[in-house]
Formats: structure tokens, sequence, C-alpha cells
């Protein structure tokens, strides 16, 4: 019996220490559940019963200097379905399927594969209007079915359309920014999403008495631009007629910088794309519209090359003529010439090649170094750059940023020179040739010869603000270095002004604002495709605005060269701006002189005729009476042109004595090739009047010759000089690689 109790003993101590290892097992387990895992577990638990619907944040506005907004979120509606509590409150998926795409406007199937679907939620389509979204809820409600939403959701809009296309850029479906600043301040624009959380059970039907919970979304940053809505409707105007008019083949650019702090107020790319629909059909050759989707990898890819493409940052062009005002800046500040040092067009031999001045047969001859650039003659600019010697001539054109990207907020091309440059190199370099740059560097180096001689950084992004308007961050102008000095600088400005005023540019001169700049015309790799263009800024003794042009590969009546084709296109540009920002014009006194020879048409209706020849003989105005029976005390009935025109001295007023109707029509004469005063005596003789665009030659009228034209009316008549702008002209160098 001793040894059975001991047996029970052992026995009864091995269960409790079965059990007590038990009970420190589940202890420990409950412990670990609980204390160390269970933040885990819960977690785990609230994702299965819990469901979340996402609401989209509304991105930040993008906004011009002047508050004006670019680009803009809109609320709109999001329809997501529960598939299971659909099918179950359902008696014919397959019907409510068609009837909820006709409704959305959507493939029947594709919405039925999303209601068979096993997954707890399925989106089925977003941004959606809200009537659509109340079409569906309203649906939904008389059907009887459960499990259909619809959420806020948000959707870009771009009131503008295709206005600063590349520089604003889209977003996707997503919301999320895809191209321009879109893209490159999405981390600010974007907002963070918010949560629709709803109970579910395990069969991924709502919990019937839970309370969604909803965490709201946090929106956006607004980003204001550097870019003036105002001057880029003048940038983008000016490059789209000139574009048309010169039958221009690959589109151009156009940019407007203020030089003072490289705020970018314009920027104009072509072809463009219109912001709201920017994966549609871009109209060139071979494409396809009613066969285009947009969405291909193939289709991309022509977007992003055609465009989507930012001619401004992302390609580079050889600047020829233009590059000679960074010749000339070095030239300067190492003290090789001055603006009178002596100088001539003699061809200048470098190895077997022979540079000669575009005007082989009659030289220039002997001039200073200013006439030199005045004459945009190429041994000028050969000579000196030999003078500077490789070393130093291209240390200052990487000390311009000709070899860096500027750092502009876009993505940018690189330019491209000659890694071991030799003489040669140097000599065609000297004005502009055999090497590539993008036309953000060649604005911001001319910014530089304009401020006084500092480099800047080019700006797009002005400030970063709250909803509140509250600025969140600012972004000053930053100094890259300095390239020149002010000296040079001013000495440089005034020999640019003169290209304008007396040398190649004479197409950008505008009354009452001195015009400094350089024309340019290059032939690229594709025979017969030239790039014009036009660099300039004003006013030239205090520069408030810079301005480049480009039309690349012009085919019109007025040919390829920068000082015809772009030098009017840089005008426009520059008289628009300069008149907005309030710039005051300071007149000559030739151009005073020719100012006292325009005149404003006096109110002469409901005068008598011997009032209204006084009136007129007054204001240096002619006059022509119709009428029959008519005596000095004859009331006035009508007057054309009206009150208020303005038109050129001893121009022809029509004084009607009776109400003429349709009035009197005369045929309209052909003002080509004729001068301002020819034009205006060739209007004036058949009784109509003049506004002058330009100077120069006439190259264009408001009508055609023959054309039936109110008598007394006012024609507008475009002058350009057409002679001088070969004075640019590319020089082929065949063996130059």
């Amino acid at each position: 019996m001793a040894g059975t109790g001991l047996l029970i003993k052992k026995r009864m101590v091995f269960l409790l220490l079965v059990f007590s290892l038990s009970i420190i097992f589940l202890l420990g387990r409950f412990v670990w559940l609980q204390l160390v895992k269970g933040n885990e577990y819960r977690q785990l638990a609230f994702e299965q019963q819990r469901r979340e619907r996402e609401i989209s944040p509304k991105r930040g506005i993008i906004y011009d200097r002047n508050g004006k907004e670019l680009a803009y979120s809109a609320s709109v509606e999001r329809v997501t379905i529960n598939p299971r509590e659909f099918r179950e409150s359902c008696d014919d998926v397959e019907k409510a399927a068609e009837e909820l795409a006709a409704i959305l406007e959507l493939d029947r199937e594709s919405v039925l594969k999303k209601i068979n679907s096993n997954l707890g939620w399925q989106s089925i389509k977003r941004k959606i209007d809200k009537d659509v979204g109340n079409q569906v809820r309203q649906w939904a409600q008389e059907r009887e079915l459960a499990g259909v939403y619809v959420d806020e959701d948000s959707k870009r809009f771009y009131p503008y359309g295709n206005l600063a296309c590349h520089v604003i850029g889209f977003t996707g479906t997503d919301n999320e920014g895809l191209e321009g600043i879109e893209a490159v301040m999405d981390k600010y624009l974007k907002g963070y999403p918010g949560k629709i959380l709803s109970g579910m059970d395990a069969s991924n039907r709502q919990l019937p008495f839970e309370q969604e919970l909803r965490i709201d979304a946090q929106d956006g940053l607004n980003v204001v631009l550097t870019i003036d809505e105002a001057i880029q409707h003048f940038a983008t105007r000016a490059l789209e007629k000139a574009i048309a008019d010169n039958k221009v083949l690959n589109g151009g650019a156009a940019i407007v910088m203020d030089p003072r702090n490289a705020e970018i107020l314009a920027m104009v790319s072509k072809p463009d794309y219109d912001l709201n629909n920017p994966w549609a059909a871009p109209d060139i050759p071979g494409i396809d519209e009613s066969t285009w989707k947009g969405t291909t990898e193939e289709e991309v890819d022509i977007l992003r090359r055609s465009v989507w493409r930012n001619k401004v940052v992302a390609d580079t062009y050889e600047p020829g003529s233009a590059f000679k005002a960074i010749t000339a800046a070095i030239a300067l500040e190492e003290g090789v010439v001055t603006p009178e040092t002596p100088t001539n067009d003699a061809p200048v031999k470098i190895g077997k090649h022979t540079i000669n001045c575009w005007r082989v047969g009659r030289l220039h001859g002997s001039m200073t170094f200013k006439e030199g650039v005045y004459n945009s003659c190429n041994p000028v600019f050969v000579k000196v750059a030999m003078d500077i010697g490789i070393e130093k001539f291209y240390k200052y054109v990487k000390a311009f940023g000709f070899y860096d990207k500027t750092g502009i907020e876009l993505g940018e091309g690189r330019s491209i020179f000659h890694k071991e440059p030799r003489e040669i190199d140097l000599a065609v370099a000297s004005f502009g040739q055999r090497f590539q740059v993008t036309p953000i560097q060649m604005i911001t180096a001319y910014a530089a010869i304009a401020n006084g001689g500092k480099l800047l950084k080019p700006r797009l992004v002005k400030e970063i603000t709250d909803s509140s308007g509250n600025v969140v961050q600012k972004f000053e102008p930053e100094v890259i270095r300095n390239v020149i000095s002010r000296e040079t600088s001013d000495t440089l400005k005034e020999i640019l002004e003169g290209v304008v005023s007396k040398g190649t540019g004479k197409n950008a001169y505008i009354e009452g604002y001195r015009v400094a700049g350089k024309t340019a015309t290059s032939e690229t790799t594709e025979k017969g495709r030239y790039i014009a263009s036009f660099a300039a800024f004003a006013p030239a003794d205090n520069p408030v605005v810079c301005v480049l042009v480009i039309l690349d590969n012009p085919t019109g009546p007025y040919g390829y060269y920068g000082g015809v084709i772009a030098g009017p296109v840089v005008r426009e540009i520059l008289e628009q701006t300069l008149d907005y920002l309030g710039v005051e014009r300071r007149y000559t006194k030739e151009e005073e002189e020719k100012m006292r020879q325009q005149v404003f048409v006096p109110e002469l209706e409901g005068l008598t005729l011997a009032e209204a020849k006084k009136l007129l003989e007054k204001n240096n105005l002619r006059y022509k009476i119709e009428g029959e029976g008519y005596t000095d005390e004859t009331k006035v009935v009508q007057q054309t042109p009206t009150a208020g025109a303005g038109v050129l001295g001893k121009s022809v007023v029509i004084l009607y004595t009776y109400d003429p109707g349709e009035q009197v029509k005369v045929r309209m004469p052909d003002l080509l090739h004729k001068t301002v005063e020819e034009a205006a005596e060739a209007l004036n003789r058949v009784g109509l009047n003049i506004r002058i665009i330009g100077s120069g030659e006439a190259v264009r009228q408001q009508y055609l010759p023959g054309t039936e034209v109110r008598k007394g009316e006012i024609v507008e008549v475009e002058f350009r000089h057409l002679d001088s702008s070969v004075l640019e002209k590319s020089v082929e160098i065949p063996g130059i690689q």
C-alpha cells in the first residue's frame, strides 16, 4: 500500500506540474497576445471588420503672379459599390449593370465584371458631375439597391485652355501631377486623402447599425507662379500670328523674362495642347483622329515628342548671330576692343577655311567695332575671338551658363559643345555656329548682359501659400555669379541699342522705347531648314523686360531671316508688355516730330460745314464733302472716320450732309513695297486713311487690292525692313563637325 500511495503522490505532483506549466504558458501567451501583440491584432481585427472609401483632397490652386487662377480643382463625385451587397439587393444584375453603365456612359461589360467581383469595394467611375451623381442616387433608391455609394471627389480644371500649358502641365486620373508645374510641385499641391470607414461582417456586408467614420481630406497648398497671364497672352498671340504668317513648319518659342530677378513672365512653346484634354490627338501629319485613343504607349510617346514637349527648356538650337552679343561682351570685358576700335570685314582664313562677310562683292570696308556689331559682320567677330583665345573664350562661355543647366523648375535639355575645341571651332563659335544651347540658357545670358553682369537662376515659382493666403515658402532671386562688369554691361547695351535703331534689328524698333537686341538666322543640320530668332531687352538703359523669339523652319513669303520675321514679333511683345507694365515712353526729338504728325479726329456731327472745316484745318486734317445742294450752314449728318480715331496729319475726313446708309465705297489700292509716305498718299488719293504698324516698306495691308472699302475708313498697313536681315545669315563652312 505504501508503494501505491507513493505512486499516486508522484502522479499528483506530475499533474500539478503539468497544470502549473500550462497555466504559466497560458498566462504568458495571454500577456504576449494582449500586451506585446495586442495593438497588431487589434489593427488586423479592425481592418477585417472595416472597409474604407477614399475622399480625394482638392489640389492646391496654381495662380499667376497677380492672383489669377490658372489651375484649380472643383468638387465632383465618384461612384463605388460593395459587390456582395449590390448583388444580394438586385433581382436582375445584368439589367442593373446595363442601366448603371448608361447613366455613367461606360461599357456594360466592364461594369458587370466589377459587380460580379468578390472584392469589398469596386470603383465604378470617378470625377463625375454632381447632376450625374444625383442620377445614380435616384436610380439606386428607385431600384432599392444596397451597396451603391456616391462620394465626393475633385476634378482639375484649366480655365485658359492651352495658355501656358507647358508651364502649368496637367494631372492624371488619380490627381497626381504628370507634366509641368503640376508634376514638379506635386508634393505641395496634392494634399492628403481622407477616408470613410464602414463596419463589415465576414461576408463583406456593411454592418446595419454601425455608423460610418469620416476622416476629412487635407487640401493641397497653392503655387504662385512668376507668369503674368496678360503677358502670356501677348506672347502667345504674337507667336501664333508669326507662325501662321510665315508658314512655320516646326513651331516656335517665346520667352519673356524680367532681367532684374530672372522671373519668367511668359513662356510659350508651339505646338501646344489643351490642358483640359491633354490626351487628344495632336494636329500633326499621319495622325488619324478617328482611331486615336491617347492611351497606348506609342501614342503617349508621340504626345511627349510633339505637343507636350517644351521647346523653351527641352530643345537645343544653334543660336547664330544672337551669340555675337556674348562674344562682344567677352571682348569688351577683356579689353580686347572698345566700341571705337578700328576693324574691317576682310575675309579671315582659318586653315583651309575662309570666312567672309555676308556682303560678298560689296564689303563694308573699314568700320569701328560697334559698327561691326550693327552690321553683324562675321569676320569682325572671328578676329576678336582669335585675340581672346580659345581657353579664355570658353571660360566666359561657361561663366555665362551655357555649359550647365539653368536650374529652372522644369526638366531641361543639355547644350552641345565640342569637348576639345580647335581654332576653327572658336572662329565659328564667335558668331554662334556649330554648337547648340537651349532657349532658356540664351535668354538667361541676355538677362545677365541687361542687368549689369549678374547671371541669375531663372524662376517660374514665386511662392507657396495656404488656403488663407499665408505665405508658406517664398523663393527669392538667386545670383549664380558675376559674369561681366557693370561698365561692360552698360557699353554693350548701348551697342545693342544701335543694332535696333541703326543696324539689322530695325523691325524691333518701338517709338518711345529704347530697344536693344540682336537678330539671328541659323541653318540646321537638315538642309534648307532654318531657325530665325531675335533676342532683345528694353528699355536699353534700364531693362525691365527681356524677350527671345524663335521660329523653327519658316517657309512663308517673308523668307527665313530673323530680322524680318522674328523682329516684328519681338516688337509686338515688347510694346504690349511695356505699355501694360506702365513703363513711360521717352521720345526722341525725331519721334516727337513724327508724333506731331498724328492727330485725333474731332467730333463733327451736328456742326455746320463751316464749323467742321475750320476745326479740321485747325487739326491739320483735310476734308471731302458728300452730298448735294449744301451750303456752309448745312449740318454734318455723319463723318468717317468717327470722332477720336487717330490718323496722320493731312488725312481726309469724309463729311456727309445726308444719312449715307451703306455709305460710299472705294477700291483698295495696292500698297506692296511702298514706303509709309507713299502708302499714306495712295490711300488719301482714294479717300482712305492709314494706321501704320512698323517701319520700312509695306508688306501687308488690311484689305486686298481691289476690295471695296468704305470711304474714309482707317486701313491698317504693316511695314518691315526687308533688306537688312540678310546681315546675320549663317555662313556654311563645309567639313566642320
